[in-house]
Order: structure tokens, then sequence, then C-alpha cells
């Protein structure tokens, strides 16, 4: 599958002009730009430009609601519930997550949680929202269920994933990955290019290894069972009971402490109902936040002088590679898949927007 090399402030600026024809405000199409494009910085292909066509699927099918107004239905001075009736995904995690940086300066901890919301993107692009301003960050999401649990054969819960951000020197320390082995954004991926998915990833409607990506996604729109299996896979032999673990965190941070819809019974026909978790934590509450940031990235650089492996030359910490891949993009530019830039077609089709005015002769 030919992908095409885009820059980054042409793939900007078309974005805002799709989103705006959508019908969002240049505000509202600047904050969902950001979060698919700093995806894409971050080498995370699957919650780039490559979902635009997913949000606009939701609009047309009513899962999202474009003027949705958010409501605060229960607030403390460290804690809300936000519902999102429907709106979206992007809008209302920077809203909500702006809401927890400004309780942690307040009262050193902001709690918040969504209900009724859409997909929103990639977690850590909230967390580092508060790492961004000095503050621990960690957010969560559930989705529609594609998780199947150890030892069964029906997903039930979502890709469900969690990230946190801490501020260091020199890389803020940056972890956001889902609780199933992939997301379902990645059985995307595949499916367009049309590879097989590796062993290990899915089990089919009869719980079975799978390996047919269009089968796959077919299965868990339709509710036919099979699905993504947690992190650590099928079996308790490799822990696959506690990516299952890992995935109720997020749905008890996410739909149940919003009293939300939980990962089965969101994205159903024109029900989106999808629920986020956010939390900002000041340092100052602990001590010195220079001080503990000074002793995380001394720390960090322990890791990263570890002894190596036989045959290995490095060792990451989490967040060096997104920075590093946010330079390198930045540079040589974005690839895009051919068939994302067919979606991108077709909408531009729709809402009458010229894409080669903006992107350019398309080439592969």
């Amino acid at each position: 599958m030919a992908y095409a090399i885009l820059k980054y402030e042409a793939l900007k600026n078309f974005s805002l002009a799709v989103f705006e024809k959508m019908g969002y405000t240049p505000d509202e199409a600047g904050i969902i730009t950001d979060v698919l494009l700093t995806s894409d910085l971050y080498g995370i292909e699957s919650h780039g430009m490559q979902r635009m066509v997913r949000y606009y699927k939701s609009i047309k099918n009513g899962r999202l609601i474009l003027g949705a107004q958010k409501e605060i239905v229960h607030e403390t001075p460290i804690s809300a519930v936000i519902d999102g009736h429907n709106g979206t995904g992007q809008l209302l995690g920077h809203y909500a997550m702006s809401l927890a940086i400004e309780k942690a300066k307040k009262s050193g901890i902001g709690i918040v949680t969504v209900r009724n919301s859409n997909h929103y993107g990639i977690a850590g692009y909230y967390a580092k929202m508060a790492c961004k301003e000095g503050l621990m960050g960690f957010s969560c999401t559930n989705s529609e269920a594609i998780m199947v649990p150890t030892y069964s054969r029906m997903a039930m819960i979502g890709s469900n994933p969690i990230a946190v951000a801490f501020p260091a020197e020199p890389y803020d320390f940056l972890f956001d990955a889902s609780t199933t082995v992939v997301t379902r954004g990645k059985v995307e991926v595949y499916n367009k290019k049309g590879a097989p998915l590796p062993e290990g990833w899915t089990v089919d409607a009869n719980g079975n290894v799978g390996t047919d990506a269009a089968d796959i996604l077919a299965n868990i729109e339709q509710k036919k069972g099979g699905g993504i299996l947690p992190l650590g896979g099928s079996t308790e032999l490799l822990g696959g009971h506690k990516g299952y673990g890992y995935g109720m965190l997020a749905e008890i941070f996410s739909s149940i402490l919003s009293l939300g819809l939980t990962s089965n019974h969101t994205n159903i026909g024109s029900v989106g109902g999808t629920c986020h978790g956010f939390a900002a934590i000041d340092p100052s509450i602990f001590g010195d936040p220079e001080e503990i940031k000074k002793h995380f990235s001394a720390f960090l650089q322990e890791l990263r002088e570890a002894p190596k492996a036989e045959g290995q030359t490095r060792i990451y910490t989490h967040g060096e590679k997104e920075a590093e891949a946010v330079d390198r993009i930045m540079r040589d530019g974005i690839p895009v898949n051919e068939n994302t830039i067919k979606e991108m077609a077709l909408i531009c089709d729709e809402y009458g927007v010229d894409m080669e005015k903006y992107l350019g002769k398309i080439t592969y």
C-alpha cells in the first residue's frame, strides 16, 4: 500500500478547512486538528488523519451531534462530572482536562470524568496538556467494545487506553497505551494495506486465532463475537488477565465514575456514549516541584544508561520516541496512506473543499 508524504502545515490548513465546512468554529476546528496531527507527529498513524473519516461517519449516523452543549452535572472543588450530550470527543476532552488543570492549580488535584461523548483521539494528548503546565497528567477513555476478556469470545471492553505524563528533562515522560494488544485503528490500518494481522492480536467469532482484518472489524461492528485480545494475549500464562484488568481500571475512571455507558453499550446504532477520565496533580503538594522533576529526570537517565541486552544499542524511556518523531516528521513530512487520502477526497467532495488547493498534486 502506497503512502504520500505531506507537510504538516499543508495538512493542518486542509484539516481546518474540512472541519469548518463540517460546521465547527475555527477554534473548535483548531482543537480537533491539533489532536489528530499530534498523533501523526508522534508517529501514531492509527489515530491521525486516518481518523477523519470516523468523525465524518459519526456525524452522518447520528452518534456525534454538532453543536451539542456540554453540561457539568456534578462538581466539587477537586472533581467534576460532565455530560457531553454526544458532542465531539476532542472538544469535550480539551474542556475537561482544562477544568482538571484549573482545579489542580487551586486545590492540588483535579479529577474530571465525562459521559456521553465520542472518540477523543490519543489519550496522551490530554495527559500532555497537564504536563505542559508543570503538572502530572492522566487520561483514559472507554470505547466501543473491542477487547475480548480472558477466556471469552465476545468483545465486552474497549481498547481503553491509559496515558500518564510527567515533567522531566530532557524529555517529558509520556506513557500512552491501549489495554488491548493493539487498537482498532491499527487493525484498520492493516485492513487498508490488505495485510494479514500478526497472530496473537485478535480472535475470530469462535475465539480462535484471527488474522483477517476485514473479518475482525466486521465482527466487532456487528457484535458477532471475536475481537482484539487484552495486553498479554488470550491466556493467563502470559498475563492476558492483567491487560483485561487494566482495561477495567480505565472503565472505572471513565464510565463508572461518570455513571455513563460501559464499553459494551457504546457506539451501537445511533448511540455514541463514549466516556473519558482526566486527572491533573500538582507536584507541589508533595514538595518542591523542581526537585521532584530533577529527581525523576535522574532516574530516567539511569534507565537509559542501564546495561544493554546483547545486540541492543539503546534503551528508551517513555516519551523519547515521540519527541524524536516530532522533529523528524516536522522536517520530512507526514506519511498518509493512499486509502486514507481516498477517504479524505470523498469528504472533500461532499463539503466542497478543494483538496488540491491545500495539499497540491499528491504523488506516491
